[in-house]
């Protein structure tokens, strides 16, 4: 069996690499203005965050908003607010991580349930996000505006919440599997 030391090694292995994917996965993404409140973004970054908490466990959180967090000090758009897609997309990986129980045999359902439960909570906190943060504190929209915005921002939402429920299951069970034939020991 592995040492202790050799499971710590693999874990950070494993936390590194799903941090890098969610980084690399952030730039495939297209940006659309709306009319009220900003932007938003088709993207495929939503997979990465949902796989990280599927293969690593609440620990996949760190990856997930770190990934995503690292993007965002890239981009000079969405740098300033990097501290807050620290918090929604790790809770998104975290909250993945928790619903799935037994990462060691993953279920096609359970993997599915799981990564939903991550989107869930990240659009309930994107959201809110959106509402409070870029349309009342630095829009300067009234209440009502604000609350309107967020109608334009569903149809992206809901298209990447969907991808990430479809793709990220299959591709933990792949990835799984591949590891487990392969004798690698995840987290």
């Amino acid at each position: 069996m592995f040492s202790i030391n050799q499971k710590n090694i693999n874990k950070l292995t494993a936390l590194g690499m799903m941090c890098a994917m969610v980084f690399v996965s952030n730039y495939l993404r297209v940006t659309m203005p709306i009319a009220i409140g900003g932007r938003t973004s088709f993207t495929l970054a939503n997979i990465m965050c949902c796989l990280s908490g599927l293969l690593l466990g609440p620990v996949g959180g760190l990856a997930s908003g770190l990934g995503s967090a690292l993007y965002d000090l890239t981009n000079p758009a969405y740098a300033a607010e990097c501290w807050i897609t620290f918090i929604t997309k790790g809770i998104m990986g975290m909250v993945a991580g928790f619903a799935m129980r037994d990462r060691a045999t993953p279920m096609y359902g359970r993997c599915t349930a799981a990564a939903a439960l991550g989107c869930l909570a990240y659009y309930i906190l994107y959201f809110f996000k959106s509402f409070a943060y870029d349309g009342l504190l630095l829009g300067g929209l009234t209440a009502a505006t604000a609350a309107a915005a967020l109608v334009l921002k569903i149809p992206a939402s809901i298209f990447n919440a969907a991808v990430a429920i479809l793709l990220s299951p299959p591709l933990c069970i792949a990835l799984r599997k591949a590891l487990h034939q392969a004798n690698i020991q995840m987290p």
